[in-house]
């Protein structure tokens, strides 16, 4: 059975920084939109709005991110394959954060239209796409 779901492009650029695990988190990562913030045995992960993003950060810049609306249980298997396959097999890039409820999308600004398309295609539907 083919998984669809819903979606919604979120406002705003977004980034994927790096931080030092030496260093608290920094008070910028916090604001409005989408925030993640990954701890790792070698570095801090931030995903925040790029606009809060200090210049000398390291810093991947020019995200756009897409909300799963869809609510599925915790473990249901195929959700996220469902939405990366059309834009991975496409040659797109993608990144992917995971929350309790749901599941986000970051890709290319550039690319969010062709994105858009290809999910479109698979059955996928967004709550601005009537």
């Amino acid at each position: 059975m083919a998984i669809t779901v819903e979606l919604e492009q979120l406002t705003g650029d977004y980034s994927v920084s790096r931080l030092p695990i030496d260093q608290p988190l920094p008070i910028w990562v916090t604001g409005p939109g989408l925030v993640n913030v990954t701890y790792a045995a070698d570095e801090i992960s931030v995903v925040c709005q790029s606009d809060r993003v200090p210049a000398k950060t390291e810093t991947s810049p020019r995200w756009s991110a897409i909300k799963v609306s869809t609510k599925f249980d915790f473990d249901e298997a195929g959700v996220v394959l469902s939405v990366v396959k059309p834009i991975s097999t496409a040659g797109l890039g993608v990144f992917v954060v995971s929350t309790f409820y749901r599941d986000y999308l970051l890709v290319r600004s550039n690319e969010l239209c062709k994105a858009k398309q290809l999910l479109l295609a698979e059955g996928h539907f967004f709550q601005d796409c009537f």
